[in-house]
Formats: structure tokens, C-alpha cells, sequence
């Protein structure tokens, strides 16, 4: 027994070791040390000391040292514990503790390693709450400054039916007053004219009294012949008519907190547009948004965004319909064979499954030749009734003017530059262009809307990559800015662009749901619309600096004071001249009428400032003066109209009476679902060519 402690103490530090790791302390050391060197000591007390409480005593027998470990147990073994488990496995405690603490650590590296995830999504839910916080914020903003609106509206109201109620009144009163002055001076005039007489009568007829009769019959005569306004003049009708119960019922109504409890991981897409489509005909997918607990949303107005990618990184066209009951439908065309992704993204994040891998097939090549559009699919979910699903609307697109039979050659005139004989069969005004996929400096993702300063600046609504890119009149790049998100002074996917006046950058973000106003050094200042604003899509300015909105998904106009204050709106989603289908751009000409692409509608209207139409032009088509679904449009000096027209992938020039004048030739360099339009300061036209992500500039000389 004492050779067996002696063996253990001579071990001490090796199974210090082997229990807890690392060297063991001085006092451990000098405590074996002195209890191995005590000549006094005996083997108990050895047995004792070896093994202290909390260590490797053995938890059976008081005063034994475990030195095994029991597998099928999971227990540590003294000399006296074995007995017990003879037939069990057995291993060294200290190769078990090894173990144990091996497997101890793996556990805590498996734990350690989900922090990352933990902090990333921490970081991301509090960033949503943040948002969510400001967003309450914004809307408690919105809702104050809509009532002191209304207080104010009703005020002026109020004001004005006291004022009205003053002047009529005193129109009748006067009248009816003056009618009272005369018969009261009438019924005086009498009354002391048969005063006078009546004395006159009472006295001795004689010739003294025959002269002053004379004169009193005289005056009797012209009173009988007066004419005194005995009948009314006027009525004393004063009603109020105060139809209260329809404002009533509006108040009561008025405004709605709209959400929804969607969250993407539970989201879910379903249908044949998922794995399989035909080029050039509309395909399906219904997306179907569940809460936390996988239970379906019975409400919309979610924020869905989708998009399909080709092969080349364009996006194709595509429309979101919101059923309001929670679920969604994704129509859209693909332009060519091949495999395709569709990213289908809730509140930013992909739903399950996405993206989806997508297999085009080319059962009708023969007709196919679509522009892709490089709208996004949100800005796309404004009407209900895609006009661009049909195969007859998928033959047209994809062909440059110089293609075609029916357009016009842009020759020498007042709109173009002069040609020179070439033995070249394709002309071109091309001057430059600048951009390719990319999210850096001078690359783009899905570009939409265009802006020129008059200080010689093209601005570049860069959507897809949260931008906005400053370049000088020459293509050079100056500058950018714009970080990604959807709290004031963020961009979550800009697509309308222009320039005040007064040098402040304002930008249309579809997604955000407002317009936010930049210095031109692009730091934020304010933004406006919040609250009203469905979906802007493009965005100008009018002569007297009001900022006109064109609200895609609402197919409304919004004319904004730089305050924010609202001054007016028109327009509603139908095929009407006073409905939108889809609007995407703004510009307005010398006499600030307001000229609006109808992008569903195939045409161009022109309203003035009050909202009533002007003109309209265009229809359907591929031939002059058709369109299939006009995109950005512009004004120069003379009052002509230049549009880009999306589904032809053309720009084509009116005069101010819609009449169709010429085309801008980009036969060498086709474009491919161009956007957004502008004519830069020094008299270029600038345009957005999304499905190439470039900006192109072109001769137009005015």
C-alpha cells in the first residue's frame, strides 16, 4: 500500500497535469513535496493528501485516489470500485479525463463558431429595427404634418364661407335696405303732405287760403304718381349646406398603418415559371407570403421585389401583382434560350429556394427578338395587367430604326447633324459611351434615370448598385454617392433623377416609397412624400421649382413644393387620357405643361400644371410615331419632344404637337431597353441604355 503511494506521489505532477492541463502551481509542488519527505507521515495520510476533495477522490470511498474510469458507467474507480465493475470497460482516468476535455473543447469550438452568424444577425435585426424606428418616426412626422395640413385647409375653408357668407349678405342687405330708406322717406313725404292738407281743409275756404290749396293738391298729385317699391327686392334666403357625414365618414377612414407580418424564410414561390418557361410568351410564378410561424399573410402591400437575370447579368422584364390577400403573381418574358436566375426577395431577403435556376426553351425563335427591360420588377408591379405578355408585343422588341422598313432615315434638318458621304451604310450619332456591368466607379446595374445641370454635369440614377454617378458632359467620372438602405438618407433603389434650380439633387427611390433631396455635394437635407408615394419612378422639375413625381405604382402625378408641402396630384391606373398604365417619366416644356410617358398605354400625354390633358400621342407599334412602352423623354429649346422608346429600343423626336419628325440613329450601337433621358447643356442627348448598362450621348443639334 505504501509502495502504491509512494508510486503516486512520485507521479503528482503528471497527473496534474493529465486532470487539469498545464503545470501544476507552486504550492501543489511544495505540498506533495513535503507530505513524500515527512518521516512522521503515515500511508493514510499520504492516501489523504494525494487525493484532496474536488479532484480525483474517489466519489465511493472517502480517502481513495480513482485511477479509472468506468465507459459504461461514466464514473471514475478507486481500487475498491473495480470489484464492481469487472466486466465493464474500462480506460485511465486520465486518458478519460483527456477525452472528456477533448470532446468538452470541440463542443465549445461548435458553439464559438455560430458566434459570427449570431453577430451578423444581431447586427441585421437590429438594423431592421432601427429602420422600423425611423420609419415610425417618418410616419409620425407625416401623420402631424398631413393633420396641421387639414387643420390648416379647414381653417381657409372656414374663412372663406364666413367671408362669403358676408359678402352675400350685404348684397341682399343693401338692396333690401335701400328699398326700406325709400318707402320710409315715401311714407314720411305722405303722411306730412295729409297733415298739411288736412289742416288746410279744417279752415274757411277763401281766396287768402285758394293759392296754398292750389300748391297742396299740386304736391298730393306728384305723391299718388310716386313709385315706391312696395314689392320686395330681395329674399332673406340664407341656407348653409354642410354635407358633413361623407367628411365625417372620410375622417374616420382617413389614413391606414399598412404592414404586414411576411418574413422571407418562410415565404414560399410556387408554379411553372419556376423551372420552365417559352421565350417571348409570359411565364408564372405565385409567391405566397407566410409569418414566423409558417401561417399564410391574409393582407398585401408587402415589399416583393424580383427580378429574372440572363446570362449576360440584364434584367428581363416582369410585372408583380398584388392580389391584397397575401399572395403574388410574377409574370415576365425571357428574350432568349438558356439558363436563367430569378431572385425573388422579401424585404431585401430571398424567400425559400431563391434564387431559382430557370430553363428557357426557344419553342417560337422564329419571333422572338425582345429587349430586355431593365426595370426592376418592383417598379413594374403598377399594373395589374401586363400589356407586354403577348407574343405579338415580344416580336417588336429588339430592333434598332436601322432595322427597319417602316422608320424614317434621320437626314440633314434643324434636328440632326449634317452627313457627309461615306461609303460606311451605317450612319450613327453616336459620340461616346461609358459603362459596363459592374458595381465600381463608372460600371452600373440596372441604370435607370438621367439628369443634365446647366453647370455641365450628367447624373446617372445607378439602381441596382444604390447610387447616384456624377460624370462631366464628356463622360469623365467626378463623383458619386449613396449607401444602401431605407432610413432618411439612404438609397434602396433610386430610379428617377434631376436637378433643381437652386443646385439640390433630387432622387425618386421606388423602393423607399419617397424622394429624398441631396446638396449637390450629395449630402442629404430632406426628403418628401413619405406617406403618399406608392412607387416613384421618375422625377422633374417645373419652371417655378415644384417638384413633379411620377408614381409608377399608383399611376399618379405628385407636384411637390421643395418644402414637401403637396400642391397637387392627377391621375389614376386605366387606359383613360387622364389614366396611367405603368407612368415612368417627367418633363416639362416652356409653357410648364407637364409631358408623361405611359408606359403600358404606348403613348405620350401632356398636361398642364392643374392636371387637365393637353395632348396626347402615340399608339402601339413599331412604325413612326408608335411606341411599345415609352420610358424617358426630354424637351429642348424649340418645344420638340425626344422619347425613348423601350420596347424598340429606339429614341424618337415630335414637335410640340406630337407629330413624329425623326429618330436619333444608333444603328452601329444598338441600344437595348433604354430608360431614362436628358439633353445635356451643351446640347447632346443623353440616355440610360440599361440592357447594354451603359450611358450613351448623341449628336442632336436643335
Amino acid at each position: 500500500m505504501r509502495q502504491k503511494a509512494e508510486d503516486m506521489r512520485g507521479t503528482g505532477d503528471q497527473r496534474y497535469l493529465g486532470v487539469f492541463g498545464g503545470s501544476p502551481p507552486a504550492g501543489w509542488r511544495s505540498q506533495m513535496e513535503a507530505h513524500q519527505h515527512s518521516p512522521d507521515s503515515s500511508s493514510e495520510e499520504c492516501t489523504v493528501l494525494e487525493a484532496p476533495p474536488g479532484k480525483n477522490a474517489c466519489p465511493q470511498h472517502s480517502g481513495k485516489v480513482a485511477d479509472h474510469y468506468c465507459s459504461a458507467c461514466e464514473c471514475a474507480l478507486c481500487e475498491d470500485c473495480v470489484g464492481d465493475h469487472v466486466e465493464h470497460p474500462k480506460v485511465p482516468l486520465s486518458q478519460a479525463l483527456e477525452q472528456h476535455r477533448s470532446s468538452l473543447q470541440e463542443s465549445l469550438g461548435t458553439i464559438q463558431s455560430r458566434l459570427p452568424q449570431i453577430s451578423d444577425a444581431l447586427s441585421f435585426i437590429k438594423e431592421i429595427l432601427q429602420q422600423l424606428t425611423n420609419q415610425r418616426a417618418s410616419i409620425e412626422e407625416d401623420i402631424q404634418s398631413s393633420f396641421e395640413d387639414l387643420h390648416k385647409q379647414l381653417d381657409v375653408r372656414k374663412s372663406v364661407l364666413l367671408m362669403e357668407l358676408e359678402v352675400t349678405y350685404g348684397l341682399k342687405q343693401k338692396v333690401l335696405q335701400a328699398q326700406v330708406d325709400s318707402l320710409v322717406r315715401g311714407e314720411g313725404d305722405i303722411m306730412a303732405s295729409s297733415t298739411q292738407t288736412e289742416e288746410a281743409l279744417a279752415g274757411e275756404a277763401c281766396v287768402a287760403s285758394h293759392q296754398v290749396e292750389r300748391e297742396l293738391q299740386e304736391n298730393l298729385q306728384e305723391l299718388a304718381g310716386l313709385g315706391l317699391p312696395c314689392q320686395p327686392e330681395e329674399n332673406d334666403q340664407l341656407d348653409l349646406i354642410m354635407e358633413t357625414d361623407g367628411l365625417r365618414k372620410s375622417i374616420h377612414n382617413l389614413g391606414t398603418i399598412v404592414t404586414t407580418s411576411a418574413v422571407a424564410s418562410q415565404s414560399e414561390a410556387m408554379g411553372a415559371g419556376l423551372e420552365q418557361c417559352i421565350v417571348g410568351h409570359p411565364s408564372s410564378v405565385t409567391i405566397v407570403t407566410r409569418d414566423k410561424s409558417g401561417g399564410a399573410c391574409k393582407s398585401g402591400n408587402a415589399i416583393l421585389s424580383a427580378e429574372v437575370f440572363t446570362p449576360d447579368g440584364s434584367i428581363v422584364d416582369g410585372e408583380i401583382v398584388d392580389h391584397k390577400n397575401g399572395t403574388y403573381e410574377f409574370v415576365y418574358i425571357v428574350p432568349k434560350e438558356g439558363n436563367f436566375s430569378l431572385a425573388l426577395r422579401l424585404y431585401d431577403q430571398h424567400i425559400k429556394g431563391s434564387p431559382f435556376k430557370l430553363t428557357v426553351s426557344g419553342a417560337f425563335e422564329a419571333e422572338v427578338e425582345v429587349s430586355p427591360s431593365t426595370t426592376t420588377a418592383t417598379n413594374s408591379a403598377a399594373y395589374a395587367t401586363p400589356s407586354t405578355g403577348s407574343s405579338e408585343g415580344a416580336k417588336r422588341r429588339g430592333k434598332s430604326p436601322g432595322q427597319k422598313k417602316k422608320g424614317s432615315k434621320r437626314a440633314s434638318s434643324a434636328l440632326g447633324t449634317p452627313r457627309r458621304k461615306t461609303q460606311n451604310p451605317i450612319e450613327d450619332d453616336l459620340i461616346f459611351r461609358i459603362g459596363t456591368k459592374g458595381r465600381n466607379k463608372g460600371e452600373f446595374t440596372n441604370l435607370q434615370g438621367v439628369a443634365a445641370s446647366s453647370t455641365g454635369r450628367i447624373l446617372i440614377a445607378d439602381s441596382n448598385n444604390q447610387c447616384v454617378q456624377i460624370f462631366a458632359n464628356e463622360g469623365e467620372f467626378k463623383s458619386r454617392f449613396g449607401v444602401r438602405g431605407r432610413s432618411p438618407g439612404q438609397l434602396q433603389r433610386p430610379t428617377g433623377v434631376a436637378v433643381h434650380p437652386s443646385g439640390d439633387i433630387i432622387i425618386a427611390d421606388y423602393d423607399n416609397k419617397w424622394v429624398s433631396i441631396f446638396s449637390c455635394e450629395g449630402k442629404f437635407k430632406a426628403k418628401l412624400g413619405s406617406g403618399r408615394l406608392m412607387g416613384p419612378k421618375g422625377v422633374t422639375i417645373d419652371l417655378n421649382g415644384n417638384v413633379i413625381v411620377v408614381d409608377n405604382k399608383a399611376c399618379t402625378v405628385f407636384i411637390f413644393q421643395l418644402t414637401g408641402k403637396l400642391i397637387t396630384k392627377f391621375g389614376s391606373r386605366g387606359n383613360g387620357d387622364k389614366q396611367f398604365a405603368g407612368p415612368h417619366f417627367a418633363a416639362v416644356n416652356k409653357n410648364n405643361e407637364i409631358i408623361v410617358t405611359d408606359f403600358h398605354n404606348h403613348s405620350v400625354k401632356v398636361f398642364t400644371p392643374e392636371g387637365e390633358l393637353v395632348l396626347k400621342f402615340g399608339s402601339n407599334g413599331e412604325g413612326n410615331g408608335q411606341f411599345n412602352a415609352p420610358t424617358g423623354v426630354a424637351v429642348d429649346n424649340n418645344g420638340n419632344i425626344i422619347v425613348a422608346d423601350w420596347g424598340n429600343s429606339r429614341i424618337q423626336v415630335f414637335d410640340g404637337s406630337g407629330s413624329f419628325l425623326s429618330y436619333i440613329n444608333t444603328s452601329a450601337d444598338p441600344l437595348y431597353g433604354p430608360q431614362g433621358l436628358a439633353l445635356t447643356s451643351d446640347g447632346h442627348v443623353v440616355v440610360a441604355d440599361s440592357g447594354n448598362h451603359c450611358f450613351k450621348v448623341y449628336r442632336y443639334l436643335q
